[in-house]
């Protein structure tokens, strides 16, 4: 059985964003939730900083949803090319 890689593409960028969204903003609201997250995330992605309120969290959401999402298809792509064709 194959899968589908657009549907990995949408569930992936759907994780990625929604799961960075989520903590980033319990973060800004609360403080102190999910720090080593987000630390890793302020290193990785460009433009997003911890600490940088709300407006660095969409940032962030954004670019983990693209992360996700890229990730989701390379692996849709790579188990599909494992698999025989039926």
């Amino acid at each position: 059985m194959r899968l589908s890689i657009r549907g990995l593409t949408i569930a992936g960028a759907i994780f990625g964003g929604g799961m960075l969204f989520i903590v980033g903003a319990i973060d800004v609201i609360f403080g102190g939730y999910g720090v080593a997250l987000l630390q890793v995330a302020d290193s990785v992605y460009p433009g997003y900083t911890y600490g940088g309120g709300f407006g660095s969290v969409i940032i962030g959401t954004l670019y983990a949803a693209l992360d996700g999402a890229v990730a989701g298809a390379l692996f849709g792509w790579l188990y599909n090319l494992f698999v025989p064709k039926a």
